[in-house]
């Protein structure tokens, strides 16, 4: 009985104390996959804009063709 509660004791201790091994899991981030991810994102807003003001444009012209014919 006495083993059991020492394990027991031991196991509910490690889970509150911290350990000293360092952690080898780094992670690192390559610059240039994040510059080529920014100037994508770029790219797809301004066609986004274009897109949108274009249909924007279209619509005020048919709208016009419209109300003034």
């Amino acid at each position: 009985m006495k083993n059991l509660t020492n394990s027991l004791k031991k196991k509910l201790v490690s889970k509150y104390t911290v350990s000293d091994s360092p952690k080898s899991n780094s992670k690192c981030t390559d610059i240039n996959v994040l510059l080529n991810r920014v100037k994508i994102d770029r790219k797809q807003e301004i066609r986004k804009k274009f897109y949108f003001s274009a249909a924007a444009s279209t619509g005020l012209i048919l709208f016009g063709l419209i109300v003034f014919s």
